[in-house]
C-alpha cells in the first residue's frame, strides 16, 4: 500500500526518539562550524521555512545569537546582505530546493573578508544541496513519499532546536543540568505523541462536520508559536484545499478581525507566556461572533470531558461550578460545550518547546478534513509542476 500522510505521523514517535538519542553527535559538526558566530542568516522556504520560524526563538534564547530568516528567492534577487552576518544556513528537507540552493551559492560566492559559513540542513547529505555549503546536516527524517511533508517538519524543528542546545552547553550559556533538564522536555514531548493522535481523532470526530464545510479557516498563535501558525496555513492549503491563514495574534487585531463572521473557523493556540492574557481575550470577544472557535492548549482541560454516569453516579462538576449533587446529561453537555472545542495536550513545557509538540493536532486535522471532504491525497495533482516552475531540481520521488 502507498504510504500516506498518516503512515509518516504515526513514525515521527520513532523518529523524533533516534533523533534525540544521536545527541549530540549528529549536531556537533554544525556547533563546530557556529561557535563564535552570532549573527545567522537563515534560507528556508514552505514548511522548511516554517520549522526554522518554530526553532528560531528556542535557539535565540539558549544559544544568544541573533537569527534573520529569509526566503531564499527574494533574497538572492532583491535583499542586500548585512554586513553582520557571518553563518548562513539553508533548509531543504528534500535537498532539492532550487531557490535555497541558489541563496547558498550566492552566499559562497563573496569573497574576501566577506567570507561567511555556510551550513546545510536536509534528510539526505549526499543531496543537490551539499555542494553549496561547507558542511550538511542530516535532519534524521529520512526520505518522506508524500508531497505534503509531516515527519520532516517535526525533525526540522527538533534538530534544529538540539543544534542550539548543544551550541549554548559548547558557549558555556547552559550548564550540564540545565541540558539534561531540556532534553528530559524533549523527551516528555516525544513521549506524549499518542496521546496527542488519539485526543486529536477524538476531537475530529466531534467536530468532523464543522470542519468539513467550514468555508475558511483562521489560526491564531504568538511568540514562538508563530512558525506553527503558519505551518497550519501551509498544510491546509496544501491538503484541504479552503482559505486558510495562519496570522499573529497582534497583526490579527490590526485588520484581518473585521472579516470574521458567524460562519468562521478560528483556531486559538495557547501556549502561556507573557501574552496568554490578550490570547484568551480575542477569543472571548470572537466567540461572540462566531460559534466555532477552537483552542488547542499545551495545559490540562480545564471542564468535564466526558458525560456522568448515567446510572446515577455523580460526575465531576465544572470548575468554578455552584451547583450540588449529580449532572444529568442536558447539565454535562451545557457544562462543557466550551471545552470540547479546547484541545488540551497536557504538556508540562515553556512555550519555546511547544512548535514540538503543537504542530501534531494540525497535520493530522489536516488529513481527515480532506479524507471526509472527499479529497485523495494519494492521488497527487500538478505533478509537473516543480520541473515545470524550475523550484526543485528534479522530480520528488513520491510512491
Amino acid at each position: 500500500m502507498k504510504p500516506t500522510m498518516m503512515t509518516y505521523i504515526h513514525e515521527e514517535e520513532a523518529m523524533a526518539r533516534q533523533i534525540l538519542a544521536n545527541y549530540p553527535a549528529q549536531v556537533q559538526e554544525f556547533v563546530d562550524h557556529a561557535n563564535g558566530k552570532s549573527d545567522w542568516l537563515v534560507l528556508a522556504t514552505g514548511s522548511s521555512y516554517n520549522a526554522a520560524l518554530s526553532a528560531k526563538y528556542f535557539i535565540e534564547k539558549w544559544a544568544a545569537v541573533r537569527i534573520d530568516l529569509k526566503e531564499p528567492f527574494h533574497f538572492t534577487h532583491y535583499d542586500r546582505i548585512s554586513p553582520y552576518t557571518d553563518l548562513a544556513i539553508g533548509i531543504s528537507q528534500s535537498g532539492q530546493s532550487t531557490s535555497t540552493i541558489g541563496a547558498l551559492d550566492r552566499i559562497r560566492g563573496l569573497a574576501g573578508d566577506r567570507r561567511i559559513a555556510t551550513v546545510a540542513f536536509a534528510s539526505d547529505t549526499s543531496s543537490v544541496i551539499s555542494a553549496s555549503a561547507d558542511v550538511t546536516v542530516d535532519i534524521g527524517c529520512g526520505k518522506e513519499r508524500v508531497g505534503y511533508v509531516t515527519k520532516g517538519f517535526v525533525a526540522t524543528v527538533l534538530t534544529l532546536m538540539l543544534a542550539g542546545l548543544r551550541l549554548a552547553e559548547a558557549k558555556g550559556l547552559a550548564t550540564h543540568a540545565e541540558v539534561r533538564a531540556q532534553l528530559e522536555r524533549f523527551q516528555a514531548a516525544i513521549d506524549a505523541i499518542p496521546a496527542i493522535i488519539a485526543k486529536t481523532e477524538l476531537f475530529f470526530e466531534q467536530h468532523r462536520e464543522s470542519f468539513v464545510h467550514a468555508p475558511r479557516f483562521t489560526a491564531i498563535g504568538y511568540g514562538p508559536a508563530i512558525g506553527t501558525i503558519k505551518e497550519i496555513e501551509t498544510k491546509f492549503c496544501e491538503t484541504v484545499r479552503m482559505p486558510t491563514q495562519g496570522i499573529e495574534l497582534e497583526a490579527f487585531m490590526h485588520g484581518p478581525y473585521l472579516e470574521v463572521n458567524p460562519a468562521h473557523r478560528i483556531f486559538f493556540l495557547e501556549t502561556g507566556g507573557p501574552v496568554n492574557g490578550r490570547l484568551e481575550r480575542l477569543r472571548e470577544y470572537e466567540g461572540r461572533i462566531t460559534d466555532y472557535t477552537y483552542t488547542v492548549s499545551l495545559g490540562p482541560a480545564s471542564t468535564v470531558s466526558s458525560p456522568p454516569d448515567l446510572n446515577g453516579v455523580s460526575a465531576d462538576l465544572p470548575e468554578g461550578s455552584s451547583a450540588s449533587g449529580p449532572l444529568n446529561v442536558s447539565e454535562w453537555a451545557a457544562a462543557s460545550s466550551t471545552n470540547d472545542r479546547t484541545l488540551a495536550l497536557d504538556l508540562d513545557i515553556d512555550e519555546f518547546t511547544a512548535p514540538l509538540s503543537l504542530i501534531l493536532p494540525f497535520q493530522i486535522l489536516a488529513h481527515h478534513i480532506a479524507e471526509a471532504k472527499g479529497i485523495d491525497l494519494t492521488n497527487r495533482i500538478y505533478t509537473d509542476f516543480g520541473v515545470a516552475m524550475s523550484s526543485k531540481t528534479q522530480p520528488g520521488d513520491y510512491a
